[in-house]
């Protein structure tokens, strides 16, 4: 398995809030959360939508992106997800 695989994402639930996660399968995860699978945060708020995906990284590395990501506020998140690897 290529070490370069796993993504940060975040999807937009049916509350307009966003969740943040990683992944090494985007589809298999977006299809997850929308059958109440995916993350307790998201189970009560689906539907869920992509609203961001980072380009591909370590675990180690998506996992301190997430880290980050969750610490910055809502309306930036998106913004910071883009920028990783500008």
């Amino acid at each position: 398995m290529n070490k370069k695989e796993w993504v940060v994402y975040l999807v937009r639930c049916a509350d307009e809030s966003l969740y943040c996660g990683i992944t090494n399968d985007v589809e298999r995860r977006l299809v997850a959360h929308n059958l109440g699978k995916g993350a307790k945060y998201t189970k009560s708020r689906i539907p869920v939508e992509m609203a961001g995906v980072s380009s591909k990284m370590t675990k180690s590395e998506a996992l301190k992106l997430e880290r980050h990501i969750k610490q910055v506020p809502a309306g930036k998140k998106i913004i910071e997800l883009t920028q990783v690897g500008l």
